[in-house]
């Protein structure tokens, strides 16, 4: 008899079949956002609607021009799996308030778990959705983040940065 998973790991699972349908070529990620035990929300990382993406065409911008991970997101064709379930969410018309983002990743190459951690775009936009907490899977488990704690740690670096040049 098989054991029943625990329901973090349930969602993360979800998430990471959700992943399967990424369209990047260095990682695969996905986002499944529940709302009182309820999936409300997927997403991941793909081209925007109707728009080539990077692995129909067979190149990346960001792996040519050999940018790290992490840096230079304007040159990449995809938006990122957690905006893509907040947009879905927002296309559909359902408050993700109160809800939490479960987030999968793995690298293309060698299928090994990515570090999953929600960029500063992404991060800014699920403090907005309202989601009240993220949990990533991790090469050594899962990990919590709360977005009330990016907001209460921001020590307004991100305005501050944001506000340069203008």
């Amino acid at each position: 008899m098989s054991k029943r998973p625990e329901k973090i790991d349930y969602y993360l699972n979800i998430a990471g079949e959700v992943s399967r349908r990424s369209t990047c070529l260095r990682r695969r990620f996905g986002a499944v956002i529940v709302k009182d035990d309820q999936i409300i929300s997927t997403g991941y990382v793909g081209a925007p609607r109707g728009t080539p993406n990077c692995l129909d065409i067979g190149k990346c911008a960001r792996e040519e021009l050999k940018v790290p991970p992490g840096e230079r997101y304007e040159l990449c064709r995809s938006v990122h799996a957690e905006a893509n379930a907040i947009i879905n969410a927002a296309r559909a018309g359902v408050s993700l308030i109160g809800g939490t983002l479960y987030l999968f990743g793995e690298n293309v190459k060698d299928d090994s778990i990515a570090e999953a951690r929600p960029c500063k775009m992404c991060k800014r936009m699920i403090i907005n959705s309202g989601i009240k907490s993220v949990i990533v899977k991790t090469p050594d488990g899962k990990k919590m983040y709360s977005a009330e704690d990016w907001v209460v740690n921001d020590n307004g670096l991100y305005a501050q940065h944001d506000l340069e040049g203008y």
